[in-house]
């Protein structure tokens, strides 16, 4: 029996039939025994038979730029923002919905990942050249993969153990000493194609240090990364598979004052390392009923010296998942399902002993899914979890609802709304506030559970019959009924500045919420010519601590345009890539008004951002040179009195635009191919 799979190569796809086994981890299995049929894929595109509005970034579109690690990977797209948390750790942060990345479930291969003291540093540990695809799906989705899935789920598609690629190479460098380096092996382990593996090899490291901005601290600081990882695959062919792997990272970083400027340095190391064990079971012939489980540990530790304050901090976590999928009917489907997730925390900032927290939760959850008879005009899915949390919170339900409807083959509509919860970890959730001078002050160590209800839509018109050429509209809300505020213009008894941590309950009236929308455009006006072209604009509003009369969420930025190009000559031996987007302004603190003559209104300005590549392919062989921020455009004094860093004012925390100027890079990608 085979399995289902697309399995994207470069600027090409593989779609292979008939569909999965296991019907569980809506995931595929790549097999040997195939009949192929190529098409040509965008670099991002929006499906047309998801149920969720779902944006799919391929292996070309991960090639359309360096995107050395996930946090380099959504420069093409809209949906997702990604900047910095601070001036000094390199730590990345995502936004989706106009939400920090917190709130947005990372998925891999439906596996919840980089949760906790994860999430600061976990896009840099996902090397882009070990990744077959990115899925962004808006709003809350299913409720098999738990309930922390508040503004929506990114998953990651790693490269498969079956894949036909004994030896993938990629070598990367840039102009400011970033060098890249990626290796992947897949191997099929016997005749019959029960075993397979793939090895995963990645390091990087940044060994020079720069100061552009002469505010006398490192642009970047050092850093060396290695990452490691193995993957197996048994597929037996009575229909029952077991994947399971491992991972190892290990991540060292220094930051702070140029080494003749002075004294405050940063400097961290993380350590990450888990394994997982997936085993789906057919429970008839047809594989229309069956089981699985699903088993994750993972432990992460983040050493943290900032001069003037310390976090050294351990995770260890937990996660199991039991399901039952019955898909017996041809339009009735039905999925049920038991769930643990355990954390245990140790946390150490410096301002008291050792805390140590052990958060839990247990979970049932079932979701049914309706297909009207022709299995592409309506399906509906409604999903209910209930879980029971430790610490006193309780009980709490979770329901979701999707909906699609396509009213004919050119017009799709989709809707989806329910609740989303997770437990706050206020520093790693705001990692930024540790490269500042401000006290820290309030429930800085209160893990409340945060809860949110996201509604939305969207609209999908594919003009002249083409799944290709479309323009989209979406709109989603979320609103917090709990949320942990933070807020940098809080005054202290003394007169000084602070940094406040309050729940959103503990304000009277307070209120919390996002209203996002978005607009698609994606064209083919010419062979081998590819245009997108998106926009979006974000109302994010929170009540302040220091300032209730003002609701504007500070360094949320308005509205930002992306327009994409890609030309590709015959047989795409030529690719060219340009990308330019501009940056709407957000709102900045009120200690960050008039700093040296900026932010006079109150506002950052409007800033362009261009990117260009260029790809020589051979046989087994991609070249490409390419530039990053060809404007050269850097946020002015990212750091707030960097010329006394330990004052109570100093604050590298409030980073809005690039950091870098323009950068300039060059790579290799070598492919070897199974051949018999």
């Amino acid at each position: 029996m085979t399995l289902s799979v697309i399995s994207i190569l470069n600027v090409q796809a593989q779609i292979v039939t008939p569909p999965d086994t296991t019907g569980i981890y809506g995931e595929r299995r790549d097999t040997l025994t195939q009949s192929v049929v190529s098409t040509s894929i965008n670099g991002n595109y929006l499906p047309k038979g998801k149920e969720i509005r779902t944006e799919v970034i391929t292996a070309a579109g991960l090639c359309k730029m360096a995107c050395c690690n996930l946090a380099e990977s959504f420069e093409n797209s809209a949906s997702v923002t990604v900047g910095y948390s601070d001036a000094v750790t390199g730590a990345r942060q995502i936004r989706l919905l106009g939400q920090n990345g917190i709130y947005t479930q990372m998925l891999d291969e439906n596996r919840p990942v980089m949760r906790g003291l994860a999430a600061p540093f976990g896009l840099n540990y996902v090397p882009g050249q070990w990744l077959e695809s990115i899925q962004i799906a808006k709003g809350v989705t299913s409720v098999i993969n738990g309930m922390e899935s508040m503004t929506g789920q990114i998953n990651l598609e790693h490269r498969k153990p079956t894949d036909e690629k004994p030896l993938f190479i990629h070598a990367s460098v840039m102009n400011d000493s970033k060098t890249d380096f990626n290796l992947a092996s897949s191997l099929q382990l016997d005749d019959e194609g029960k075993w397979s593996t793939v090895f995963l090899g990645h390091a990087d490291g940044n060994f020079m240090t720069m100061d552009h901005n002469d505010d006398g601290f490192m642009d970047d600081p050092r850093q060396f990364q290695v990452n490691l990882a193995n993957r197996w695959l048994y597929f037996d062919p009575s229909g029952m598979q077991l994947r399971f792997g491992g991972h190892l990272v290990i991540d060292s970083r220094r930051g702070g004052q140029m080494k003749d400027a002075g004294n405050w340095k940063s400097k961290i190391r993380n350590s990450d390392a888990g394994g997982y064990i997936k085993a789906g079971f057919p429970l008839n012939e047809a594989n229309t009923s069956n089981i699985a489980v699903v088993a994750d540990y993972n432990y992460h530790r983040l050493d943290g010296d900032f001069t003037t304050r310390i976090y050294d901090a351990s995770q260890h976590s937990v996660f199991v998942n039991l399901l039952y999928q019955n898909q017996n009917a041809t339009q009735h489907h039905y999925t049920l399902g038991l769930s643990g997730l355990a954390d245990f925390y140790k946390e150490d900032i410096g301002l008291r002993s050792k805390i140590s927290n052990r958060f839990g939760d247990a979970g049932a959850f079932a979701e049914y899914t309706f297909h009207s008879a022709d299995q592409k005009t309506f399906s509906a899915i409604l999903g209910l979890r209930t879980d029971w949390f430790n610490g006193g919170v309780g009980l709490r339900f979770s329901p979701r609802l999707t909906l699609k409807w396509a009213p004919s083959e050119s017009l799709v509509l989709r809707a989806n709304g329910g609740r989303g919860l997770r437990r706050s970890l206020p520093i790693a959730d705001n990692f930024g506030v540790l490269a500042s001078g401000k006290p820290l002050f309030g429930d800085v160590m209160n893990h409340i559970l945060e809860d949110s209800w996201t509604f939305g839509g969207n609209a999908t018109l594919y003009i002249g019959g083409s799944s290709t050429t479309y323009f989209s509209f979406d709109y989603f809300r979320t609103q917090f009924r709990e949320q942990m505020v933070v807020d940098y213009d809080v005054i202290g008894p003394d007169g000084g500045s602070m940094i406040e941590f309050a729940p959103l309950s503990s304000m009277a009236g307070a209120h919390s919420f996002t209203d996002n929308f978005q607009v698609d455009f994606n064209a083919e006006p010419l062979d081998g010519l590819t245009l997108t072209l998106t926009g979006r604009y974000t109302n994010a509003r929170q009540t302040r601590i220091a300032n209730v009369a003002s609701d504007v969420k500070p360094m949320t930025s308005r509205y930002k345009g992306v327009l994409n190009l890609q030309y590709a000559t015959h047989l795409k031996k030529w690719i060219f890539d340009f990308t330019a987007s501009v940056n709407g302004p957000c709102k900045v603190w009120d200690f960050m008004k008039g700093y040296k003559g900026h932010y006079t209104n109150g506002n950052t300005p409007v800033y362009p951002l261009l990117y260009a590549q260029v790809t020589k392919r051979f046989k087994g062989v991609d070249v490409y040179i390419g530039a990053e921020n060809l404007t050269n455009y850097r946020q002015p004094y990212p750091i707030i009195n960097a010329d006394d860093p330990f004052s109570r004012d100093f604050d590298a925390g409030c980073v809005w635009g690039p950091l870098m100027g323009a950068r300039f890079y060059a790579g290799i990608r070598i492919t070897i191919w199974k051949t018999e």
